[in-house]
């Protein structure tokens, strides 16, 4: 029931059925008060429809014509039983059926306004009654009303007749009694404001009645009253007049001229016959052509002569109109002379009796240049090969519709382009190459013939064809680098990527699809497949074995780039392979020899000093750089603190004086290390024997047990002790010739002093062993004789490299055995 109680606002409408709404609604409440309950939801549905069905009443409202925009039409809250606040909070429009907005409602006052000002004549043309129907829509909730405005007709439009005069042609034979009938009037006014009768000027001869045709509408119909002589008036003019029905009656006017028409008893004749005439096919249409002209002898309507075209082609037709009236010939369309270069016209000309008489008209149609000329391409090439002049690109046909200078052509092509164009046969020209072309320098030509004709004004016509120029192989591949250096580490891995080489060829396809391949090397003792391959097709290559670096320090080969085209067109670009050095090897010990059946003693005499050079350990390392710079450390003795090795020469020194109480036989266990990474190293032990001097004899120790199976390596090694004597007695009696021979050339110089330094130095392969180890630095040794103590001392092995040389503040006593010479 609250529901019901909120809708009967909305049921509120216009005009009587306010109070059946309300009365339905009341009724329907109290009966859905006592129905059953389940029969009261379908009376509240029931009511529901009814409601909608009631709730949208049509109420009608009427304006007047031409009313100002503004106007007051009708109080719309008042008529739907609503309050002006009402409206505007329940979003109230008003929209139009032809979707134009002319009515507008004022949220405010509740008032339904005209929007603009209306002309029943602009909405409904001649429709009568003229109804604009609209709706009311309003939200929250949502209903819609219906509403129609009738728009009605003021008078403020008069009879118009569609010609100001008009004319009629009767004979003066004709009996009383005749109806004429004439041209209409138009009133866009409706109702009694439209055309009601028509009226005539007095006059004796005829008068008018208003007839209704077939659509209704009313036109005027005169009707003859008296017989008609022609000599006594030869012509009537009547003022015929259309009224409407308004307050005031607004009228129209029209003259109508009634020409008395004598017996016919001459036909017409054109003046002259046939006419001939030029026309340009330039000439627009509705430009006239000529008038051509008959006369006749008759007075009146039979002397009136009207012209027409006599059995006219349809193309005759719709080329040419004639006024019937004057003669005039005018065109209906544009003239071709490439089409039609003269027209045959056969031309009547009729009398109001209907008598004519025939002529002839021959029209010339001048040329003039309204025709471009036209061009057409046969036998195009698309591509020419890049080395052949002359060669045919296309096959041209100019051609020019015109006549005259209009039809001469010429033919032309762009500039700079390395093609010519050759004429042939009348109006046929062959585009040919020039010169030979290059596709590495241009590809691709856009090439734009032009063809003008000389009219005036000059046409021209133009087309860009596109050659493109085909590819040869007259380019070799081009290496990026004309040598290549790659690094490789040796023992790398098998099938290594060790680089890339690159080549390029300007020319294209196949011409340019590069082969790559390892050329034959020059050192025929390089086994150049064994150690380097190359994919053929992007240029990279491959170490296949491990490489070793002291057996290979580097390679330099070449490698072919070869094209696929005919013929093959090939480089070559020279690869420079450098193997870097590792690590892999450990230094090597040359002296003193540790794989000797006997062990190596060195002699130490107790009265030697500190620093005195004991031995020299000679080491070298088979690898390069950092790898091979060695290093030497004493890793154990027999008396700590009496031996001291040189880290960076391998000497081996004392580092004090020797006493009684030092053992006679002393071991020393050293460690060589080279610089790389991972370092390597070896172990050396040297063993040396302290002495009174030179000139005692080598003895056991005493405390030493014999061990009976070395009788048989003892007696070995005293033959060795003997020999090696010999030759150190061999030796120190050469060098003391050497010694003196030295003294006795100073003894001649005019200052003596200092040390004899021989003019030679030792042989190569004692000083450096592969440029490499602990001579890699390339000492140098001198051997000198001192006189400072008179005691006859030998210094060997001497450095005499500045950054290496050790001062020795000490006398060094030589020995008298030369283990390593």
């Amino acid at each position: 029931r609250s529901g019901i109680m909120a809708v009967p606002p909305s049921f509120q409408s216009f005009g009587n059925s306010k109070g059946l709404v309300a009365s339905t609604q009341w009724d329907l409440m109290e009966k859905l008060e006592k129905a059953h309950p389940k029969r009261q939801v379908i009376a509240f549905i029931f009511m529901m429809v009814l409601v909608q069905v009631c709730s949208e009443p049509t109420t009608q409202y009427s304006i007047l014509e031409e009313t100002e925009s503004g106007s007051f039409v009708a109080h719309l809250a008042k008529d739907l039983g609503l309050g002006a606040r009402e409206l505007a909070a329940r979003s109230a429009r008003v929209v139009s059926d032809d979707y134009k907005q002319r009515l507008l409602l004022d949220p405010e006052t509740g008032d339904l306004l005209l929007r603009e000002k209306v002309d029943r004549e602009e909405v409904c043309s001649t429709v009568d009654p003229c109804v604009l129907h609209f709706q009311v829509t309003l939200e929250k909730p949502v209903q819609y009303f219906q509403g129609e405005l009738l728009i009605q007709d003021i008078n403020d439009h008069a009879p118009e007749f569609p010609e100001g005069e008009m004319l009629l042609n009767i004979p003066e034979n004709s009996q009383p009694g005749t109806l004429l009938p004439l041209n209409l009037a138009q009133d866009l006014d409706v109702g009694r404001n439209g055309l009601q009768q028509y009226t005539v000027s007095p006059n004796s001869h005829f008068h008018v009645l208003t007839r209704n045709n077939s659509e209704g509408k009313k036109y005027p119909e005169l009707v003859q009253d008296r017989a008609l002589d022609r000599e006594e008036q030869a012509e009537l003019s009547l003022i015929l007049t259309a009224l409407d029905g308004g307050s005031p009656p607004r009228s129209g006017t029209a003259l109508v001229r009634i020409l008395i028409m004598d017996i016919n008893d001459n036909a017409p004749e054109f003046v002259n016959s046939p006419y001939e005439v030029q026309v340009l096919e330039s000439s627009p249409p509705d430009s006239p052509v000529l008038t051509v002209l008959a006369q006749d002898a008759d007075a009146g309507n039979f002397g009136r002569v009207s012209y027409g075209l006599f059995q006219a082609s349809d193309e005759i037709q719709k080329t040419f109109s004639i006024n019937e009236f004057t003669g005039e010939i005018r065109l209906k369309t544009k003239l071709d002379f490439e089409k039609t270069k003269s027209y045959h016209v056969e031309i009547e000309a009729t009398d109001g009796g209907g008598l004519s008489g025939k002529g002839s008209v021959v029209i010339e149609v001048l040329d003039v240049n309204d025709n471009a000329p036209e061009l057409t391409i046969s036998s195009l090439t698309s591509s020419v090969p890049e080395n052949a002049p002359e060669t045919v690109v296309a096959i041209i046909r100019i051609r020019d519709r015109d006549s005259g200078e209009n039809g001469k052509m010429i033919c032309s092509i762009s500039d700079h382009v390395p093609f010519i164009l050759k004429p042939s046969y009348k109006n046929f020209y062959t585009l040919v190459t020039e010169s030979p072309l290059d596709r590495e320098s241009r590809a691709e030509y856009n090439i734009t013939i032009t063809v003008s004709d000389l009219g005036t004004p000059r046409l021209t016509t133009q087309h860009t064809i596109t050659v493109k120029v085909s590819d040869i192989n007259d380019n070799a591949p081009a290496f990026s680098q004309t040598s290549y250096t790659m690094f490789v580490r040796e023992n790398n891995s098998p099938a290594l990527h060790i680089g890339t080489i690159s080549a390029t060829d300007s020319d294209s396809g196949s011409n340019a699809h590069i082969t790559y391949s390892l050329l034959p090397p020059h050192d025929q003792q390089l086994a150049l497949h064994s150690l380097i391959s190359i994919n053929a097709d992007n240029g990279q290559l491959f170490a296949l074995s491990a490489l070793d670096y002291e057996a290979l320090q580097g390679f330099e080969f070449y490698v072919g780039a070869t094209d696929r085209g005919s013929p093959e067109l090939s480089s070559q670009a020279l690869v420079r392979v450098v193997v870097l050095d590792d690590n892999d090897n450990a230094p090597f010990v040359l002296y003193p020899l540790q794989n000797a059946s006997a062990p190596c003693t060195e002699l130490l005499p107790r009265a030697a000093e500190p620093g005195y050079l004991v031995t020299k350990v000679v080491a070298v390392d088979r690898d390069s750089g950092q790898n091979a710079w060695l290093s030497f450390q004493l890793l154990k003795a027999t008396e700590p603190g009496l031996f001291s090795v040189w880290a960076h020469n391998g000497e081996v020194r004392t580092t004090r004086l020797l006493s009684e109480r030092d053992a006679p036989k002393h071991r020393l266990l050293l460690l060589v290390k080279d610089n790389g990474e991972p370092q390597r190293s070896a172990s050396v032990t040297l063993h040396v024997l302290l002495v009174d001097g030179f000139s005692q004899p080598y003895l056991p120790l005493p405390e030493v047990a014999r061990d009976p199976a070395q009788d048989d390596p003892d007696v070995l090694t005293l033959y060795l002790v003997i020999a090696l004597a010999s030759v150190s007695s061999l030796f120190l009696l050469s060098v003391l010739i050497f010694v003196g021979v030295r003294l006795c050339r100073r003894a001649r110089e005019p200052s003596l002093g200092g040390c004899s330094v021989p003019e030679g130095h030792f042989p190569g392969h004692l000083v450096d062993v592969s440029h490499a180890g602990t001579l890699s630095q390339s000492y140098q040794y001198d051997m000198c004789l001192t006189g400072e103590s008179g005691t006859g001392e030998f210094k060997f092995l001497k450095p005499i490299v500045p950054n290496l040389m050790v001062q020795d503040t000490g006398n060094l006593h030589c020995r008298d055995s030369f283990v390593f010479s």
